[in-house]
Parts: C-alpha cells; sequence; structure tokens
C-alpha cells in the first residue's frame, strides 16, 4: 500500500507519495529533504505518534495508520549554503557503497523489504534522457561528491572544486561508454553544479541522463562500504596532484576491450592497471 502525506513548511505544501506502508519514518525524512533541503536531524514533525508518543525514525510508516494525504507540519531549519544542505549524508550514516561486494552488503541487497523498495523505485522514478543510449556502449555510472568534485572545500568558484583532469576523463570514457552522473543530492543541486562545470553541454562527450536522491533506496546495515576509488577533498590543497582520473580513464579504456566484466573487481582496478601498463 501506497502513504501519501502533505508536508507543511514555511508556509508552503509539499505532496510525498512515492512511499509505502514498508517504509520508515527515516525513508520519510529523507524524502522531505529531497524536496526541502531540511536535514532529517533538524525535522521536527509534528503529530506522528505511535500509542500517543512521538515516532522514532525506525517506525514504519503502516504502523501510523495515516489517511492519504494527511497533513504533516513541520518544524525545522535549513543549513545557510546549498551546498551543506544537499551534501551526502554524514560520515556516520548506515550508507553503503554499492561497489563493495562483500557478503554482508549481498545479505542487504537480497533482503526481500529492499528489493521491494527498489522495484517501487524502478516503476516511479522517470528518468529524464539528455541523450539516446548509442548501440554497443556499456554504461558507466559516476558519482559526484568527491569523485568529480570536492562540495565541502571553500572556493570561489566552482571551477576550483572541479576535479582535475575531468573533462579530459569524460571524453575519452565517452569514446567506449554512455555516461550517467549519480549523486545522493537533489537534482537541483547536481543540474547546477554540472552546468557550472560545462559537464551538461560539453562538446566532446554527451550525458545520457543524470540520477538524484530519489532513485535512491535507505539500507541498514552494521558496517559500511569501502571507497573505490581515492576521494577528492581538499581541492585547495590536493587540485595540483591529483590524478586520479587520468590514470582511471587509462583503466577504462584497457577493460573496453573484454567482452564480459564479470571475471573483474574493480576494487583493484589500479593494479589491474600497472600488470597491462607493463606487458
Amino acid at each position: 500500500m501506497s502513504v501519501s502525506v502533505i508536508i507543511k513548511w514555511g508556509g508552503q505544501e509539499y505532496s510525498i507519495s512515492s512511499l509505502s506502508e514498508e517504509d520508515t519514518v527515516m525513508d520519510l525524512k529523507q524524502s522531505i529533504k529531497a524536496l526541502t533541503g531540511v536535514l532529517p536531524e533538524r525535522q521536527k514533525l509534528l503529530g506522528l505518534k505511535v500509542k500517543g508518543k512521538p515516532a522514532e525514525d525506525e517506525v514504519k510508516l503502516g504502523a501510523l495508520k495515516l489517511k492519504p494525504n494527511t497533513k504533516i507540519m513541520m518544524m525545522g531549519t535549513r543549513e545557510e549554503s546549498l551546498e551543506e544542505v544537499l551534501a551526502p549524508p554524514p560520515e556516520n550514516d548506515d550508507v553503503v557503497n554499492d561497489f563493495d561486494i562483500e557478503e554482508e552488503v549481498v545479505e542487504v541487497e537480497n533482503r526481500e523489504e529492499n528489493l521491494a523498495k527498489i522495484a517501487r523505485r524502478v516503476k516511479d522514478y522517470k528518468v529524464e534522457e539528455l541523450n539516446p543510449p548509442r548501440e554497443g556502449k556499456r554504461l558507466l555510472v559516476l558519482d559526484v561528491d568527491y569523485t568529480l568534485f570536492d562540495h565541502k572545500s571553500c572556493a570561489e568558484t566552482g571551477q576550483e572544486l572541479m576535479r582535475p583532469y575531468l573533462h579530459e576523463f569524460l571524453t575519452s570514457a565517452y569514446e567506449d561508454y554512455d555516461i550517467v552522473i549519480w549523486s545522493a543530492t537533489s537534482m537541483k543541486w547536481i543540474d547546477a553544479k554540472m552546468k557550472e562545470l560545462g559537464v551538461i553541454d560539453n562538446p566532446n562527450y554527451k550525458i545520457m541522463f543524470i540520477l538524484d536522491s530519489a532513485a535512491m533506496i535507505t539500507v541498514h546495515t552494521p558496517k559500511r562500504g569501502v571507497v573505490e576509488i581515492r576521494p577528492f577533498m581538499k581541492a585547495h590543497l590536493t587540485r595540483e596532484k591529483d590524478r586520479e582520473l587520468y590514470k582511471l580513464a587509462q583503466y577504462l579504456k584497457e577493460i573496453a576491450k573484454l567482452d564480459d566484466f564479470s571475471g573483474l573487481n574493480h576494487k583493484h582496478w589500479e593494479r589491474y592497471l600497472s600488470k597491462r601498463q607493463h606487458h
């Protein structure tokens, strides 16, 4: 059963209908964050009660017995800067790196409630195609934060936070792959950043589509995944010497020759690359 609510905040009403009774209060808060920019820990939702007590984050929405389009008042303030509001979740959050193929993560992937959430996202999420897929090309999905862009450091322009070799990397990758940009933030933030960096309308490569936080599900796991490529942080210090994308472009070029990627462990991409280059 789907759950539809209307959030009243700051003189406006926000309609949310993408959740089900199996989703939790935290899932609702994440949806509210995507719409309003107010972080879950700053949201106070009035009237969400179970047995007379305020509902905790892990309570399922079905337990709240909400009537369709119930209006919920929210108290909460945005952070000052857009970057802070729409940043990825804090370090201690239960976020699993999708590429980490440890047993525990596979278990999380196959849990019934998570598969149900994914099925719902597939059904409800509308992909806006910027450019059509090309015959015979693999698909490369790239995260924005700390992979293509350092969203935390101070800078006068977005260009200063762009990872070195970004355009060269995307130009090279586009020869063999269709490219999708993904971020756990809101579409307006990704769109603004990609336009500012000249990624969306670059003459040398095309972006097939962009995925935002609405395409994600939240999962709970005792341990976090690992980071696959070194994050690009402290741009003002590392701009001059970060060569990660330059090397990654070579790896993607190398594996593009393969018919099947299933034997690869992308975690060891540098090892694979150095072996190939020494032959």
